[in-house]
Order: structure tokens, then sequence, then C-alpha cells
């Protein structure tokens, strides 16, 4: 079958199926051709580098797939980013799309390319199915610095100034990344009623901004704790820096290590890490921790709850892409379950409040803002890893506002009788700075 005869079919089934569609999207072919052939310069348009992206598709027709040719840049989009892809809504829906185009086009394109080879490169493939972690350090470990050690560098050509990697908090919604970070510690602490004197433990630390900012603006006594090597150097240099190091400590360690009784206990953003089996170890550790007239605050990514319990074992393709190649070993908890864990592990639960929009602004910036810095982080990491985390985020910022994705911060204490010691109303949290 003839490379011309491949190309003219494939061109005639993508008029059709854009004219059915009545999409705004165009498509560049590897030959220089155009669907629409008038298509302008300045169009949004997907590109097709190669005849071997298209019989992988036809072969193969799943997200690892395009994820392969995704991150190798065989397909690319131009004169916009995925948001603007996502936001191409067919003007029928997709069932209807699929009973309305041409069978016959369809399977004579297909046939066309079926022997066509796939070409290349194809840099995922070798990388193993993730598992979750069966809650030792060793595992624990090779899942964080597999993410977190990619490059510092890298993560902060897109993080905040203060290298936070948690959702942020908008106070208003047109906030910049700098701003909803540092109102995002300062909520942290107001949550924590942080006082002078007091001890705080930050699981799941990162580069250190919480424990910094507690200990510069609230006086408390801070212990950090990561299995990121390239995490505890920074924060142990920036505690160096900012004179804080006799009041501020990190450790690599994981979590269920940690020796000691302090005042306050933030885990912000380390429960996706755990693994749903290790559950439980999470909670004992936290009430082992945490003095008995002390709060712990614990902020997660959680998915919306099914009717069926066994629904919610199943992972999406988008989700086992997202654990194989980004998070190794991620699981996420709903926040029914994790109302009932806190409970049956001795906690009483005060507060908990939903930032799912907060996230979904976060990370749409931090995609904005690594898509501004793509030659840079390209130069740090590589093209591949450059692409990966793009789809990446974008792909959460997506998730987070169609709503398959939550966040939610959760105050508790351990379960008593009498007062909790917290004030009557929220005010205090939203006083004037």
């Amino acid at each position: 079958m003839g490379a011309k005869a491949r190309l003219n079919s494939l061109r005639e089934l993508l008029s059709h199926a854009r004219e059915l569609a009545q999409v705004d999207v165009g498509i560049r072919l590897w030959d220089g051709s155009t669907v629409p052939e008038d298509l302008s310069d300045s169009a949004f348009a997907v590109s097709i580098a190669d005849e071997g992206v298209v019989a992988a598709l036809i072969k193969k027709p799943k997200m690892e797939t395009l994820l392969n040719i995704w991150v190798s840049r065989r397909i690319d989009l131009h004169n916009g980013d995925m948001f603007d892809l996502v936001a191409q809504k067919p003007k029928i829906r997709s069932r209807e799309l699929r009973r309305r185009i041409s069978k016959w086009l369809a399977f004579n394109t297909a046939r066309k390319f079926w022997l066509v080879d796939r070409g290349g490169p194809w840099p995922l493939e070798d990388q193993e199915q993730d598992k979750p972690s069966d809650g030792s350090r060793e595992a624990n470990e090779r899942n964080i610095q597999y993410h977190y050690d990619v490059s510092n560098a890298f993560y902060a050509l897109w993080l905040d100034k203060e290298m936070v990697y948690t959702c942020g908090y908008c106070t208003d919604w047109d906030n910049d990344i700098d701003q909803m970070q540092i109102d995002k510690l300062e909520m942290i602490c107001r949550k924590l009623r942080l006082k002078p004197g007091e001890t705080m433990l930050d699981i799941g630390c990162g580069w250190g901004a919480l424990s910094l900012y507690a200990a510069q603006h609230y006086g408390v006594t801070a212990h950090g704790v990561t299995l990121s090597k390239q995490q505890v150097e920074y924060a142990r240099e920036k505690a160096e820096r900012l004179g804080l190091s006799d009041r501020v400590t990190f450790e690599l360690a994981d979590y269920a290590t940690v020796e000691g009784r302090y005042d306050k206990v933030a885990a912000i953003g380390i429960q996706e890490h755990i693994g749903v089996a290790n559950y439980p170890t999470y909670y004992r550790t936290v009430k082992r921790v945490l003095k008995p007239d002390g709060l712990f605050l614990h902020h997660a990514i959680t998915r919306p709850a099914k009717l069926d319990p066994k629904d919610y074992k199943k992972k999406t393709q988008a989700f086992q892409l997202l654990t194989k190649f980004i998070f190794p070993g991620g699981e996420l908890d709903n926040i029914g379950n994790t109302e009932l864990m806190l409970e049956q592990y001795g906690f009483e639960v005060h507060d908990v409040e939903a930032w799912r929009e907060h996230y979904q602004r976060t990370c749409r910036l931090w995609h904005d803002r690594l898509l501004a810095n793509y030659d840079a982080a390209v130069a740090e990491v590589g093209e591949v890893k450059t692409r990966m985390w793009l789809v990446y985020l974008g792909g959460c910022s997506i998730a987070f506002e169609r709503n398959t994705a939550r966040l939610f911060q959760t105050v508790a204490t351990h379960k008593r009788r009498g007062p909790s010691g917290l004030p009557p109303t929220r005010a205090d949290l939203y006083r004037p700075n």
C-alpha cells in the first residue's frame, strides 16, 4: 500500500470526523499538508510527525500509546496548549459521533496503516507497572525519590518562591502562585492554632516551607521528615540561611519511625503516597506522636466515593498512567473513609474544608509556569520528563475542574471527654493579617 494512498485516506477520514464534530482545531500532517486544506499558520492545531504515529494508535488505541507519542514529541500542539484542546467541545456526543462516522472510511484507513511500522522512539515502554507501597521504608523511599528527587532546579522553575508543592489557597481567585502559597501556609498555622514555644511535626515536609514559616511567624520549634534526599538538603540549607537551625530541623526518615511527642502535627499531601493498606500505620503513628491535647491537620487529595465500594478500587487509564509514570505507588482515599478512619483510630474530627477549586487553579498556574520555562526545563531534566510533567499538571487541573479529584483539609484531635479547647467559631481563622 503506497504512502500517498495512506495519506489521502487519512486526510479524508480526519476531514469527515472534523466536519461531524464541528471543532475548531486543525491537523498538520508529516508531509506539510493540513486538515482543513486552508488552515492558517496561526490556527490552533495538532501536528503528527510521522505515519508511524497513526499506525501505533490504530494497533494499540490506549492512553499509554498516546503518552509515549506525546513525550517523544511525535504529536504536538501549535498555537495553544492542552487546555485549548479539551475546550474543543464537539457539537455532538461521542457516542453519536461514533455512530455517524463512516465505518467503511475508518476501516479502509486502518487497513492501509496496519502494516506500517510504528516507528519510535518509545521512551516509556520499558517502565514496569507500579504497585502500591508495602509500607516498608525501602518501598516508600523508592517511590518518593522517583518523583521528588528529579531536580530542585527543575521544581524551582515552576513552583512558588518558597518551593511549596501542595495545593495553594486563594483568598482571591486572581492571586498569583506566590500569594496563594503564603496564604496557604498562614491558613495551616491558624488552623493548628500555633503558639510560641509549641512543637510541631511536619510529616512529608517537602522543601521545608511550612516548618520554616511556622517558626518565623508563630515562634514554634518544628521538625520535618521526608524521604527525599534533595528536599532535606535544600530545607537544611534554607534553615541555616534564615538563622533557624536551632528551632527547625529536618530528617531523612520514614514518617512511621518518628519518635517524640508534639503539640501539633501537620501532614500536608503525604497520604497520597502511603497506600490504602498502610492507612492504619499512618493514623496510629499520628496518634502516637500527638500530645493528648494536640491538634492534627490532615491535607490530602481524594477521589469521589462510589455507590459500590468495589468500583472504587478500579483505576481509570489516566490514573493508572499517573501512578505508573508520575507517582509510583500512589493511591487516593475518599473523604468519607478519611473521617471514618480518623474516628476508628481514636480521633475527633472538628473541621473539614474542601479546596478542590483552589487546587484546580494551583495546578493550572504550575502548568503555565512550566510551559513558560520549557527550554530551561528541558535543559535541566530532558524533554521526556518536561513533557510528562506538563501533561500531569494540566491533567490534574482538568481533573479538579471536572470534580473527578478533590482536596480536603481536616482538623482533628484525640478523642476525649470535655472541652476540645478550640474556639467557639472559625472567626480567628479569617482575621486580617
